[in-house]
């Protein structure tokens, strides 16, 4: 996979990110009326911690159990958005391919964490529906979007 420019990488989070986090954010009301909410959030392995270099970012997103909150995920994508506008991915240590992509899902998995964590009721799971052929894959995956949904 090729590296972004900052316009796919801005989109990238705006859709895969902040997008999924209106959606909750509408349905909450919903699934707390709910006996039986659930949230699934598309994350992708390339969203694990280990893509991604920056070890403030890692740490920062890694610590569920004691300081992880919506407002510090946020901060980690503003911060990753400024440095690649700035010319910084690879001096401060953010991948470099597909790296909208990859910041993206590893910022969804910390928020499905969260989201787990401060809705307790809701069953809040995120999934990987592997390597499909789509426009940020340059349609090179072996499954469908409909095979990986």
């Amino acid at each position: 996979m090729a590296s972004q420019s900052f316009d796919l990488a801005e989109q990238c989070l705006e859709t895969n990110y902040y997008g999924a986090k209106r959606v909750v954010k509408a349905l909450t009301p919903v699934l707390q009326a709910s006996n039986s909410a659930t949230v699934v959030n598309v994350s992708s392995a390339l969203g694990m911690l280990q893509n991604i270099p920056n070890k403030w970012a890692k740490r920062l997103l890694s610590d569920a159990e004691n300081h992880l909150s919506e407002e510090k995920v946020d901060e980690v994508v503003k911060q990753f958005l400024k440095d690649f506008r700035d010319g910084l991915l690879e001096t401060k240590g953010w991948p470099l391919q597909v790296s909208g992509y990859i910041v993206a899902k590893a910022c969804m998995n910390a928020y499905t964490r969260i989201l787990a964590k401060t809705h307790p009721s809701f069953r809040v799971n995120a999934i990987s529906p592997g390597f499909c052929k789509t426009d940020i894959t340059n349609n090179l995956g072996p499954l469908t979007a409909a095979q990986g949904a």
